[in-house]
């Protein structure tokens, strides 16, 4: 029987999704000031989707893979944020060694297999890692995260039905936040529910509502259990949205101010906190503590990242084979 939301998974919620906001707003400073470079897509009001995730997988074992808008996964999963930051920056000490940046966040480490600029190139690579966990007999589930653009690709739909035929331990989560890039779900298909892409495959699928932890834990407790004993994967639709444009180069011309103020109204952290609040689990002290130290962690982060080294020009070579380089040139 999975275990409801008590006490301590509320105040770790806040914590954690607190600092992934904080982190992400400083990314946004550190972006205008040009010391990161490239696309960046924050997460902001995303935060309840990961939230809810890592209370229902086992980190030790079970895998993610995800495409852009990845920087704080990882560190749901574990890794500490100082080398998601320092990746941010392309420093040596980055995640992906500073080679990956913004879209390609990758820990093996603590079972985050990206990260992936290919708007839907991890759909197969998520069955594919549940295949060889399958394969080897790991009882470990993989959660394939993707957007509602994504979910328009054709390999969506050829991996559905090996993943169905094979009965693989994957779990395929769109997080649905209302745009590909600029274009909103009802300008794509003749249908706005994606979850009901999965009844043509006969896999078990729903909507979830994605801006409370406890919500998308209850639907990742039903998938995670059928995954892990053998019965193979879930679609699910996980509706939440996100309040800073698709990067930050978005003019965001589609949408009004006032739609992203009422979603603000239901705004993940703010949820947890007033709850956290109403049923007295922390004093206003203790609610104080947990928001000077995600500032603290915060400048930690950055101040890691700045001091750290740039990867050196022969550093390009590396990592990308295993045999011998003897295509170098000087």
């Amino acid at each position: 029987m999975a275990k409801m939301f008590n006490k301590d998974a509320y105040v770790k919620s806040y914590r954690d999704m607190l600092l992934w906001r904080k982190f992400e707003e400083k990314c946004a400073a550190l972006y205008i000031q040009q010391k990161i470079r490239g696309f960046l897509h924050l997460y902001n009001g995303q935060e309840a989707v990961l939230s809810g995730l890592i209370n229902s997988i086992d980190i030790s074992k079970d895998k993610v893979i995800t495409a852009y808008r990845c920087h704080v996964l990882p560190i749901a999963m574990g890794l500490h944020p100082k080398y998601v930051m320092a990746e941010l920056l392309g420093k040596k000490t980055g995640s992906s060694k500073g080679k990956g940046g913004s879209m390609h966040m990758f820990s093996k480490e603590h079972n985050c297999f990206g990260g992936h600029g290919i708007v839907g190139g991890q759909i197969p690579l998520g069955a594919g890692i549940a295949f060889a966990d399958k394969y080897n007999n790991n009882d470990a589930v993989t959660v394939c995260f993707m957007g509602d653009g994504a979910v328009r690709q054709g390999v969506l739909h050829e991996t559905f039905n090996m993943a169905m035929n094979w009965k693989l331990p994957v779990i395929f989560v769109c997080e649905n936040n209302g745009y590909a890039m600029g274009t909103s779900v009802e300008r794509t298909a003749n249908h706005s529910e994606i979850w009901k892409l999965g009844l043509a495959y006969e896999m078990p699928c729903g909507p979830v509502d994605g801006m409370k932890p406890e919500t998308v834990k209850e639907s990742l407790d039903i998938a995670v259990d059928r995954a892990r004993s053998g019965d193979g994967p879930t679609f699910l639709e996980i509706k939440t949205y996100r309040y800073k444009g698709h990067s930050m180069s978005d003019a965001q011309h589609y949408r009004t101010k006032d739609e992203v103020e009422d979603y603000k109204k239901i705004d993940p952290i703010d949820y947890v906190l007033s709850l956290i609040k109403k049923k007295k689990y922390l004093k206003e002290d203790e609610i104080l503590n947990i928001q000077n130290d995600v500032k603290n962690l915060v400048k930690e982060c950055v101040d890691f990242a700045e001091s750290s080294p740039f990867p050196e020009s022969h550093d390009l070579y590396k990592d990308i084979y295993d045999g011998p380089y003897n295509f170098i040139t000087d």
